[in-house]
């Protein structure tokens, strides 16, 4: 049962960088909660570098399969150290330390941000399948500036 929620937990960011919904909703409960408020948000200044990522997105429908392509953002990331504890027979709780680096357009304030932070999730297994209920970013920014 490990496996199936690690693999689970593993999608989303893999998808999102590759913008295939459809994978990202074949690993969502239909009743998903996605909290994305502040996720680029640097913590030490306020500075919050990409507003429209502040979103809770309700439901799988909900998902775009965009992702930060929509904003002409390439994104890159990169999930680590992947705890889990299991609440019950059918549900579990992750943290994953995550890294994320986000390419963004020629004539944006600054060509790459990269992210530190955590990935706090909830799992439920319904109908055998482990499936992504609950997501939340907490950030760490950095950010670094490339010119020419």
């Amino acid at each position: 049962m490990i496996h199936q929620f690690r693999s689970t937990a593993d999608l989303p960011s893999v998808s999102d960088d590759s913008c295939d919904g459809d994978l990202v909703c074949a690993v969502l409960a239909e009743d998903c909660v996605l909290d994305y408020m502040g996720c680029c948000t640097d913590p030490a200044t306020g500075r919050d570098f990409i507003p429209a990522t502040n979103v809770v997105l309700r439901g799988r429908a909900a998902w775009r399969s965009d992702g930060m392509s929509s904003l002409g953002i390439v994104s890159v990331h990169q999930g680590h150290n992947f705890e889990l504890e299991f609440t019950s027979d059918t549900t579990a709780r992750g943290i994953w330390s995550m890294t994320d680096r986000l390419y963004f357009p020629s004539g944006s304030a600054f060509s790459l941000m990269t992210g530190y932070g955590h990935y706090l999730e909830t799992y439920e297994k319904i109908d055998g399948t482990g499936l992504l209920e609950t997501t939340h970013i907490t950030p760490e920014i950095r950010l670094r500036r490339r010119w020419g």
